[in-house]
């Protein structure tokens, strides 16, 4: 740590530790070991990490998913994505986001499984959310009502299987992901062709999410 570091207070703090903490979680995970050594590495006092993160690693990894969220949109700002079809669009976020944690693939092994802890399902399921909503965003998608809402739970279930395809994909480029992703994508286009097809038939059936919605807000 150099000296202009030792006047910063936790807040100032908090990417000087996450980063160091990545280097260490493909070994011992997001635990306190792993903590304790960022804090050694920074040369800092170990309880200047609480103060950093009050809520512990969960909350490391919280920033972590943020920083990875903005890599992802300004990777696509290169892309030009006015000019590429929908599926295009989201295939292309989709790749991004996930190439963003490539420098810490390692410990995303380890990230994921700390995330699949029950008492981290809530947690991992807002960061999962603010990603997919910033992509369907990043290319200015008008869904409002439970379209709005049947879109990101579609894009974050691609966008999960994808991630966790690449993990385990030692293939060159990671085409055996990519091919993954345009067979996902594939599947979901056909079936919103289906969606299409049976409305313009007017075949009555039930909008199921709507349907629920009703008996929910009592409309």
């Amino acid at each position: 740590m150099n000296n202009k570091d030792t006047d910063k207070t936790p807040d100032e703090l908090r990417e000087s530790i996450l980063y160091a903490a990545l280097v260490h979680v493909p070994f011992d995970g997001w635990s306190d070991q792993t903590l304790r050594q960022a804090a050694d590495d920074i040369g800092i006092d170990y309880g200047i990490v609480d103060l950093a993160f009050p809520k512990g690693a969960i909350e490391m990894i919280d920033l972590y998913a943020q920083h990875c969220d903005v890599a992802m949109l300004e990777e696509a700002k290169k892309l030009k994505l006015d000019t590429l079809k929908i599926r295009e669009k989201i295939t292309e976020l989709v790749k991004l986001r996930t190439l963003s944690e490539l420098p810490h693939k390692e410990a995303a092994h380890r990230t994921v499984s700390f995330l699949a802890m029950p008492a981290n399902h809530f947690a991992s399921l807002k960061i999962l959310y603010r990603t997919v909503d910033l992509m369907w965003k990043a290319i200015s998608d008008p869904s409002t009502d439970f379209n709005f809402y049947t879109k990101r739970i579609t894009l974050s279930a691609v966008y999960t299987s994808t991630f966790l395809i690449w993990l385990g994909d030692e293939s060159e480029n990671s085409d055996q992901t990519w091919e993954f992703l345009d067979r996902r994508i594939e599947n979901v286009m056909q079936f919103e062709k289906l969606k299409a097809k049976c409305r313009n038939k007017d075949l009555n059936i039930p909008d199921i999410w709507r349907e629920l919605g009703k008996k929910r807000f009592g409309n």
